[in-house]
């Protein structure tokens, strides 16, 4: 296999693969390939942030051009090559003014000359090296050049991959951690539910045994006191002085248990139970989202709190339904909304974006939550209907 022509591999790493002219202003973007400044800003045309690469569709962020000055200088190199390609051969090229061969280059003005030129005026100060000297510094320029250039894209894409793992790595690790949360949250929130559960089971059952033996007292002093109504009873028709006698001994001796209901202890359990279904509700209501009314659709006479959880209706009596759309709706999982008891109210869930007022047909996606009086009543079910 025949070795590629160095020069012609200089000339295909100096150039733009989009103008296919040597690089200007050469800058490099995350994918590793590098272009004029102005041809990848015209490539990339009115997108903000990301766009694909021209040679190998990676995406690449906009404004992120990292300026290449080891590009830059290769391909000045290249086009003093260029300027006199097949000098290095000598005595095929001649010089144009003076008719001699080429075997002599310039460094400052980066061109050939003949013997006749290093010694004019133009040249005469400036350093000179024997053209095949000059094209193997050159050579080893390019080689250096290229060398370094492979590496920095090479560590370019070794960044990228990297970044790419980093980045998938920290995704999966989160989501994770965001499903353990969540199962360690059930499995509490099973626990607590079974637990207080079980608590009130036992406080129901001993506020039935309690209640059992007050009913047992009661009745058993109830047959005690129509016992002594019946003797009382039965002593009217006697004497007076007999009878006095008889119930001065007698209600002298007597009693009466006044029987009152003493639950001490259930009412603390009671009440401590109440505690813990407050605490619940506290840390419900912080997962809870604010609905934000919108105010193009309000009604005239409805007022929104401000804590944008409620509204009031102004009208003395309400001829009709008033409703109001919300921007916002929930996302997944269960809703909740809170409404005071004042008769009739409802609350219309629709797509973003829609309006809907409340008829008795619901459009697909649509739906009606009402409470007339005590009750609930749910708009009939729809396809695509969600809460």
């Amino acid at each position: 296999m025949a070795e590629c022509d160095p020069l012609e591999s200089l000339q295909k790493e100096a150039s733009c693969s989009i103008c296919l002219d040597y690089f200007s202003d050469p800058v490099s973007i995350n994918c590793g390939h590098s272009f004029c400044r102005d041809c990848i800003t015209r490539c990339s045309g009115k997108s903000d942030r990301r766009f694909a690469c021209p040679q190998c569709r990676g995406i690449a962020q906009k404004r992120k051009f990292r300026p290449n000055r080891e590009l830059r200088n290769l391909a000045e190199i290249a086009k003093k090559l260029s300027s006199w390609g097949g000098y290095a051969a000598g005595a095929g090229s001649l010089c144009p003014k003076h008719q001699e061969p080429l075997k002599l280059f310039c460094r400052e003005d980066g061109t050939a000359i003949c013997v006749v030129c290093d010694r004019s005026h133009a040249h005469r100060a400036h350093t000179v090296a024997p053209i095949e000297e000059a094209a193997q510094e050159c050579k080893e320029q390019i080689q250096s050049k290229l060398k370094s250039l492979k590496d920095e894209r090479e560590r370019l894409r070794g960044l990228k991959l990297t970044g790419e793992k980093r980045s998938q790595k920290y995704l999966v690790a989160e989501r994770w951690k965001i499903m353990l949360v969540f199962k360690q949250l059930h499995q509490f929130q099973d626990e607590q539910e079974r637990l207080l559960l079980m608590w009130l089971e036992d406080v129901e059952k001993e506020i039935v045994q309690s209640q059992t033996e007050n009913d047992r007292k009661v009745s058993e002093e109830i047959s005690h006191l129509g016992d002594l109504i019946r003797e009382m009873e039965e002593m009217n028709p006697q004497p007076e002085n007999k009878s006095l006698q008889v119930r001065a001994r007698r209600w002298a001796t007597e009693t009466f248990q006044q029987l009152t209901e003493k639950f001490p202890r259930v009412e603390k359990r009671l009440k401590d139970l109440s505690q813990k279904n407050i605490v619940l509700k506290e840390a419900l209501r912080k997962f809870k989202a604010n609905v934000t009314l919108d105010p193009d659709t309000a009604n005239p006479h409805l007022v929104l709190s401000e804590d944008r959880r409620s509204v009031r209706d102004l009208t003395p009596t309400a001829p009709c339904w008033v409703a109001k759309a919300s921007r916002r709706g929930g996302t997944t999982g269960k809703c909740s909304w809170g409404a005071g008891d004042f008769g009739l109210w409802g609350w219309p869930e629709t797509r973003r974006g829609e309006r809907v007022g409340l008829t008795s047909t619901l459009p697909r996606g649509f739906g009606l939550l009402a409470s007339v009086e005590t009750g609930f009543k749910l708009s009939p079910p729809s396809k695509q209907f969600k809460l």
